[in-house]
């Protein structure tokens, strides 16, 4: 599967992955419900970590449609509102 990390590229990741990269996202959807920034910004520095550790480096000269795009750490908890929501960005 590939991921996009917004400003940081597309990663090939073994798609066994997506349950365990699911469930950080199902963690960042309750906390940015909550209100909870410093667990919303830690579970999204998990879930980047992750797949930059896990994932294979796309080549910035081929592009590939994404599967799952994640949106970089910088995001606030008010933009993180509009992103994680309902099932968040893994969907399934």
């Amino acid at each position: 599967m590939i991921v996009r990390i917004i400003g940081q590229g597309q990663f090939d990741v073994r798609s066994g992955l997506y349950d365990d990269l699911n469930k950080i996202d199902n963690k960042i959807v309750e906390y940015v419900q909550k209100g909870d920034e410093k667990g919303y910004k830690k579970s999204l520095a998990e879930l980047i970590g992750v797949v930059l550790r896990e994932g294979k480096k796309v080549p910035d000269k081929e592009l590939f449609e994404s599967s799952v795009i994640v949106p970089p750490a910088d995001m606030t908890l008010e933009e993180a509102r509009q992103v994680f929501r309902g099932e968040g960005i893994f969907k399934g």
